[in-house]
């Protein structure tokens, strides 16, 4: 099969790889929609992940089953199914207790393009098809269904490791399309008031449209002092952190008040070490709470967050700002990520068979 793959570090191509092969328990799709993701920037140009040769990259879109394996009972071939960035073993002890996600060990859940080949390809492979797997709802466009593999899980996890409660002063750093799904999440959940913090005109644009009620721009200057000047020196009950380096977390402690939760759902693709400011975590006793996590996966996550968007609590459509048509623009989507123009927030790819 046809496939686009990471050849080597900062290296992208076109390969041929064998079809996967399914198992009892999954199935096997091809895609009907595609979104490349700064994620798989920091795959290729960062090494993130570390070296890989020959991986197909990919791990957001939409599919169509092919092969189902014998003991799949829910989906059959010609089913168009969602899935998720995010495909944990269920019968695992990590998803026993709660953490799915780090099924195989720490991140394991995080299959696509890390630990197997991912989705930009002919056909791709799911694991546990009747857990991993969800059917697109009827007339859902599937640009759209492409954003609940990973950008609106992701972002409503940010409000969720924030623990964001009726009333909170809740700050978004970073409105790229998981950020602007955070400042909708934080909305859904309760949040008093929404500061984002970004530059781009359309994505303020989206984030007010989203409930932000102040845009912070860090080209004006400090951002916690931003902060601390809209808030009165009281700071903000909740975090959430959807952009920035390993520094990033020095302004999120500065600007959290005592008692308050950073909710971290940001990939850093670099660096050793985060920032945490001594005098401004209570010198280790104040109270604030950092917590980073990979998004969830799984069938009843994807059923549940697509009911979001079907009875109109939100509408991942407006981040949809490049579309293209068939496999050969899976390239120039992967690349339009990687240089973020202006105008971007999010591509997506309709495939046609």
């Amino acid at each position: 099969m046809k496939a686009y793959a990471m050849l080597g570090p900062g290296k992208t191509g076109w390969i041929e790889k064998e079809r996967p092969v399914c198992g009892p328990l999954d199935a096997i799709c091809r895609p009907i929609a595609l979104a490349s993701c700064t994620s798989d920037v920091h795959t290729v140009w960062e090494n993130a992940l570390g070296p890989r040769t020959d991986l197909i990259l990919g791990h957001e879109g939409v599919g169509e089953v092919v092969e189902v394996g014998a003991l799949v009972k829910d989906f059959k071939p010609g089913d168009k199914v969602l899935f998720a960035a995010i495909t944990p073993d269920w019968g695992s002890l990590a998803a026993q207790g709660g953490f799915g996600m780090h099924s195989g060990g720490m991140l394991g859940g995080w299959k696509f393009s890390n630990i197997k080949d991912g989705v930009f390809a002919e056909f791709f492979h799911v694991n546990e098809a009747d857990a991993n797997l969800a059917l697109v709802p009827e007339g859902m466009d599937l640009g759209v269904a492409a954003m609940l593999s990973d950008m609106l899980p992701t972002g409503m996890h940010g409000a969720e490791l924030a623990n964001v409660q009726f009333g909170d002063t809740v700050c978004v750093i970073g409105i790229g399309p998981v950020g602007l799904m955070g400042v909708r999440a934080a909305v859904l959940r309760g949040a008093g008031r929404v500061l984002a913090v970004g530059t781009r005109p359309n994505c303020i644009e989206v984030a007010k449209s989203y409930g932000a009620t102040d845009i912070i721009s860090y080209k004006v200057g400090p951002i916690t002092d931003q902060v601390m000047e809209l808030t009165n020196g009281a700071g903000v009950d909740k975090v959430i952190v959807a952009g920035g380096d390993c520094d990033t977390f020095d302004d999120a402690i500065k600007m959290l008040k005592p008692g308050g939760v950073i909710g971290n759902i940001n990939y850093l693709g670099h660096g050793d070490y985060i920032k945490v400011p001594r005098a401004e975590w209570g010198v280790g006793m104040g109270h604030k709470t950092i917590v980073g996590g990979l998004m969830p996966g799984g069938r009843l996550r994807l059923e549940k967050l697509a009911a979001l968007i079907t009875n109109g609590r939100v509408d991942p459509s407006l981040l949809i700002t490049h579309r293209y048509e068939g496999m050969d623009s899976l390239e120039e989507m992967l690349f339009i990520m990687r240089d973020k123009p202006t105008e971007l927030i999010k591509p997506v790819a309709i495939i046609k068979w």
